[in-house]
């Protein structure tokens, strides 16, 4: 006998910031994730930068009363936004706090009061371009003789998640490429020649692939069997994949039940691991023990 489920819990959360507000967005639904059945209302004021603005964003914080989160930094917005909240008698928290204070602490530095400051148009944001540039110009086995130029190089089977794994490696400002792995076809030979790129398999379950790959052909309202869908066939192209890998020394990554984000992290380990040994030959030391892996 099941229990009842749960009923969720609605909950207004107010992201104010000076800025795109995209971390304090990050922030909140990472945090918000934490709780079962709890779904928050999410209101978002970017770039609030007057008084004018500041008192708008109070007004609708009153008509839907709730909890707020701010990356506020001009001392005299922050301090008015507080005192509304106290006024209001809602919670109202810094989100960056804790972390730019201990911070501050460990590296006896003054804080910045530059509004906006991790969206300066700097060598890292034309790096992030660059390399989403590059993940769309080497997507799907394209350009394959410029694959030395790529830092890594995701192979693998139909619907293994390896384009939207490159373009959110390129937003950390890493150049990946990839590659399909096609039946009755040959990867292109200079994959297996490249020095500069770790090369990384992606894998998944036949079961996954499988409904995968059916609800990709409904959704383009073609209904025919094929061996694309073909449950040994499928079978057989995961087989074949894996001994590629296996024979080419490819470390992989089982995407099965992992998040494009959960793969992403588990590649930039694995670059992270390339980079310590490439380093360590260098300088003539041992690689150390905390490299990262993709189990």
């Amino acid at each position: 006998m099941t229990g009842a489920p749960r009923i969720s819990t609605y909950f207004h959360v107010h992201l104010v910031s000076d800025s795109t507000g995209e971390t304090l967005n990050a922030m909140a639904k990472a945090v918000c994730a934490r709780f079962e059945a709890v779904l928050p209302i999410e209101h978002i004021y970017a770039l609030v930068r007057s008084q004018r603005q500041l008192d708008r964003v109070l007004k609708e914080i009153e008509g839907a009363p709730g909890v707020v989160l701010h990356t506020i930094v001009d001392k005299e917005l922050r301090a008015a936004l507080e005192q509304g909240c106290r006024d209001l008698e809602m919670p109202c928290i810094a989100a960056l706090d804790p972390l730019v204070t201990s911070l501050s602490r460990y590296l006896g530095a003054s804080l910045t009061t530059k509004v906006g400051v991790q969206h300066t148009l700097d060598a890292d944001y034309f790096q992030r371009i660059d390399a989403l540039d590059y993940a769309m110009a080497h997507d799907d086995g394209q350009q394959a003789p410029n694959l030395e130029t790529a830092d890594v190089v995701l192979v693998g089977v139909s619907r293994t998640s390896k384009t939207p794994t490159c373009i959110y490696l390129a937003q950390r400002g890493i150049r990946a490429a990839n590659v399909p792995l096609v039946p009755g076809a040959e990867p292109p030979a200079k994959l297996f020649n490249l020095t500069r790129p770790i090369v990384v398999g992606l894998t998944v379950s036949p079961d996954r692939l499988v409904s995968i790959r059916r609800n990709r052909l409904l959704n383009l309202n073609e209904r025919r069997e094929s061996s694309y869908v073909e449950n040994d066939a499928v079978r057989d192209e995961i087989i074949r994949a894996r001994k590629l890998f296996e024979k080419h020394r490819w470390p992989m990554i089982d995407v099965t039940r992992r998040s494009i984000e959960e793969t992403a992290a588990a590649v930039v380990n694995l670059l992270n691991e390339a980079r310590n040994q490439r380093l360590a030959q260098v300088v003539g030391a041992p690689p150390g023990d905390d490299q990262g892996s993709a189990a």
